[in-house]
C-alpha cells in the first residue's frame, strides 16, 4: 500500500537548516491545508452523526479506539463531554492500546495485537447498541482494525478515521472517514497534521451528537457541569441569556438548585421547585426542553 502519511514533503525537505522563523512558517502553512481537508469528508461525519445519535438515543454507546497519538486523541475528546454536556462516563469511551499508562508514555508494541482491541472491547461488555470508531491516521494498525471487525461482526455501528485512502481499516468500517491532509512535515509524524485533522473529526462528531441528543440550546451548553470557579461563572452567564434575569436573581436561582444549570432553567421555564425539576429532567434524559415539555404537559407547579 502507498501510504501518504509515510512520504516525504518537498516543502521541508530541508527544515532542519532553515531559520527557526522559517521553519514555523512551513509547519503552518502545512497546518492550514488541514481544515479544507477535512471539508472534503463532511458529508461522511454528517453521515456518522446521525447514525450515532440515533443508537446513543436508544441507550447505546460510542467508543473510541486508537493506539498513540491516534489513541490519545480519542481519550481526550470521550473525557471532555460529561463535564461539557453533563452526560454519563459511560456513554463516550475512549480505548487505548496498552491502557491508561498509554496516554503518558509509549507502548508501541501493543498495537500489533489484532486480537487485542476486540478484546478490550470484550471487557466493556460491547453490545449490538454500541458504535465503535477506529483511530488511526495509517489505517494499518492491527489493534484498531481488530477492534472495528470485531464490532461491525457484532451488529455495532462502525466507522474510522484515517488519513490514507485505501487503507485497510476503510474495508473494516462500516463508514470510512479519510482525511487526506499529505504528508508531514516531519516524514511520518502523524502527531502533527493527520493529528489535527483527528481531533477535528472527533470535536466535529462528538459536538453535533451531544447538540442531536438536545444538550445544548442555541449555541449554550445548557447542561454543562458546574465543577469549578470558572465554570459556576459561566453557567449564571448561560442560565441569565436562557431567562432574562439579572445576575442577582440568577445567582440565587443557582444556588437553590444545588448549582445545576440544566436544573434552574427547568425551575424558571415551569416555575416549580428544584425537586420536581430534578425528576422531570431524570424522566427526559436530562434534556431541559423535554423536561419542560413534560412539566407542561403534566400540569406540575410548586
Amino acid at each position: 500500500m502507498n501510504r501518504i502519511t509515510e512520504k516525504e514533503n518537498p516543502a521541508s525537505t530541508e527544515i532542519d537548516r532553515l531559520s527557526t522563523r522559517r521553519a514555523l512558517e512551513i509547519i503552518n502553512a502545512e497546518d492550514q491545508k488541514v481544515a479544507k481537508a477535512v471539508a472534503e469528508s463532511i458529508a461522511d461525519i454528517a453521515l456518522c452523526v446521525d447514525r450515532i445519535s440515533e443508537r446513543l438515543s436508544k441507550g447505546g454507546r460510542l467508543f473510541y479506539v486508537g493506539t498513540g497519538t491516534s489513541g490519545r486523541l480519542g481519550v481526550l475528546d470521550a473525557s471532555e463531554l460529561p463535564p461539557t454536556f453533563g452526560v454519563p462516563y459511560e456513554m463516550v469511551q475512549g480505548l487505548i492500546a496498552g491502557g491508561y499508562d498509554a496516554l503518558h508514555r509509549a507502548v508501541e508494541a501493543s498495537e500489533d495485537d489484532f486480537n487485542l482491541g476486540a478484546a478490550d472491547l470484550t471487557d466493556r461488555n460491547l453490545n449490538a447498541n454500541d458504535c465503535v470508531i477506529g483511530i488511526a491516521a495509517s489505517g494499518t494498525t492491527p489493534y484498531t482494525i481488530g477492534a472495528v471487525s470485531h464490532a461491525r461482526k457484532m451488529g455495532c455501528f462502525t466507522a474510522c478515521i484515517t488519513c490514507n485512502p485505501g487503507a485497510p481499516i476503510t474495508e473494516a468500517a462500516e463508514v470510512p472517514i479519510v482525511v487526506v491532509v499529505g504528508p508531514e512535515v516531519l516524514t511520518g509524524s502523524t502527531r502533527m497534521k493527520s493529528g489535527t485533522a483527528q481531533k477535528l473529526v472527533l470535536n466535529m462528531i462528538s459536538t453535533m451528537v451531544m447538540i442531536r441528543l438536545g444538550y445544548v440550546a442555541g449555541n449554550r451548553m445548557t447542561n454543562v457541569r458546574a465543577a469549578n470557579k470558572k465554570l459556576v461563572e459561566r453557567s449564571v452567564r448561560i442560565l441569565m441569556a436562557e431567562t432574562g434575569l439579572e445576575i442577582e436573581e440568577a445567582k440565587e436561582l443557582f444556588a437553590k438548585s444545588d448549582n445545576e444549570l440544566r436544573k434552574a432553567i427547568v425551575m424558571h421555564s415551569c416555575g416549580v421547585s428544584a425537586d420536581i425539576a430534578a425528576a422531570a429532567l431524570a424522566a427526559s434524559d436530562f434534556v431541559v426542553k423535554k423536561a419542560i415539555q413534560k412539566i407542561q404537559s403534566d400540569g406540575e407547579r410548586i
